[in-house]
C-alpha cells in the first residue's frame, strides 16, 4: 500500500516499508540508549517528507496515545533533537527535525562534558593527584578533554562536508 498526499494522490512510498523503516531505526536508537517513545517519535519525524508532524499525525502513524505523542515529544525538545511550532492560523503544534539536529544535539552534549570535566578537576583535587583514585579521575578527565577538543575539531570537518555535499 503507497502514501497519498491530501488530494489522494500516490506520493510513491510504501507505508508498510516506510512503518518498518520507522521501527527498525527507533530499534538501533533505543540499543544506543534512547527511551523507546521518543526514539520511534524521533523515526517517524525524520522519515516525513516534510520533517514535521501533528500530535494527531504522530499517534496515528505510530498508533500511540498523544499523552505517549507529548512526553517523546518533550524528551526530544530537551535533547534539541525536534523543535515545537504553531501551525498559521492554528493553535495546532507541529514537532520538527532539522538538517542539523545531529550537530546540535551533539554541540549540546559539549556543555555536557564541559561540566563534567569541571566536577572531575574538583575531584583530582580532592583526592590528590598522587592516590590511585585521584590518578583514575585524572585519566577520566583527561580523555573528556581530549574528546572535546575532538568533537570541536570534528564539528568543524563536518560543517565543511555538509556544505560541499549538500550546499550552505
Amino acid at each position: 500500500m503507497t502514501e497519498k498526499d491530501d488530494a489522494g494522490r500516490d506520493v510513491g512510498r510504501d507505508a508498510e516499508a516506510v512503518s518498518k523503516f520507522v521501527e527498525s531505526f527507533a530499534a538501533q536508537l533505543v540499543e544506543a540508549g534512547m527511551q523507546r517513545m521518543p526514539a520511534r517519535v524521533f523515526a517517524a519525524l525524520l522519515s516525513s517528507d516534510e520533517g514535521a508532524l501533528t500530535s494527531a499525525e504522530l499517534g496515528e502513524q505510530l498508533r500511540i496515545s498523544p499523552a505517549a505523542v507529548s512526553g517523546a515529544v518533550r524528551y526530544l525538545a530537551q535533547q534539541h533533537m525536534v523543535s515545537r511550532e504553531r501551525e498559521p492560523g492554528s493553535r495546532r503544534e507541529r514537532y520538527r527535525v532539522h538538517s542539523g539536529q545531529w550537530y546540535e544535539a551533539l554541540t549540546n552534549r559539549e556543555a555536557v562534558l564541559k561540566r563534567w570535566e569541571a566536577s572531575l578537576r574538583e575531584g583530582v583535587t580532592s583526592l590528590g593527584e598522587a592516590t590511585p583514585a585521584g590518578r583514575r579521575i585524572a585519566e577520566t578527565l583527561a580523555f573528556f578533554e581530549f574528546i572535546d577538543g575532538e568533537l570541536a575539531a570534528m564539528m568543524e570537518r563536518w560543517r565543511a562536508h555538509r556544505d560541499r555535499t549538500f550546499g550552505p
